[in-house]
């Protein structure tokens, strides 16, 4: 299970315990986010995934990811196919999409990360992926979050595109999106949905970014297979 850029492991929470307790579940936290050291040298998550997996000793897995999250499992499924028997994508952001940079998130993010400005992150942060439930622990998820993307300076490397190879990924896909999500993540998930040859894509009602927290029940159907992948 891999979270994405504006939470931590945290956001497992909710499903863990849904899931079949014959299933190994394993979770991580991203460089500098939850429990994990912010990183001292140049990485990848692709890389750091790969790691993971090696450390913990699994050579197949269904890859659950999360906004970013979903990007680095489909860079694995690119990279090394034998790895991935499944993919559930939870609002799935991919850093080579054609981002329409003069959208006001991306303006405020870059002028606000500029100056270090972390009030003003937890708040476009806030407003941006979880407008539908502004509770404590989405709170803390965010703040927590704040801190880590700010902590990691220039060293993240990104990983190799995967936009244009999209059509390569011969796994079975599950694609989830909120209709409350933000406009460009839901364009950018029916765009990745429509290229890998493989996917089956539900639109979630009433739901914002944070999938993970408002659908576990529906997530867990997914993973357990109670929901089939095509």
């Amino acid at each position: 299970m891999l979270h994405g850029g504006w939470t931590d492991s945290r956001i497992w929470d909710p499903l863990t315990s849904l899931l079949p307790a014959a299933m190994r579940t394993v979770r991580y936290d991203g460089r500098g986010y939850g429990r994990s050291a912010p990183p001292s040298a140049p990485f990848s998550q692709l890389d750091d995934l790969k790691a993971v997996l090696d450390h913990v000793g699994i050579s197949t897995a269904i890859v659950v990811g999360h906004s970013g999250g979903g990007a680095t499992a489909l860079g694995l499924a690119l990279d090394d196919p034998r790895r991935v028997s499944q993919l559930v994508l939870l609002a799935p952001r991919i850093s080579d999409y054609p981002w329409p940079v003069d959208d006001p998130y991306f303006t405020e993010f870059e002028e606000r990360y500029g100056a270090d400005d972390r009030d003003g992150l937890v708040r476009l942060g806030l407003q941006t992926w979880a407008p539908s439930d502004l509770t404590s622990n989405t709170l803390a998820l965010v703040r927590d979050a704040t801190d880590a993307m700010l902590a990691q300076g220039d060293l993240q490397r990104p990983d190799p595109p995967t936009f244009d190879r999209l059509g390569e990924i011969d796994v079975a896909a599950t694609l989830l999106i909120g209709d409350r999500d933000h406009h460009i993540v839901r364009d950018c998930a029916a765009t990745v949905a429509e290229r890998l040859p493989r996917c089956q894509q539900t639109v979630v009602a009433g739901v914002d970014h944070l999938l993970p927290l408002r659908t576990p029940g529906l997530i867990a159907d997914v993973i357990s297979g109670r929901i089939s992948a095509p």
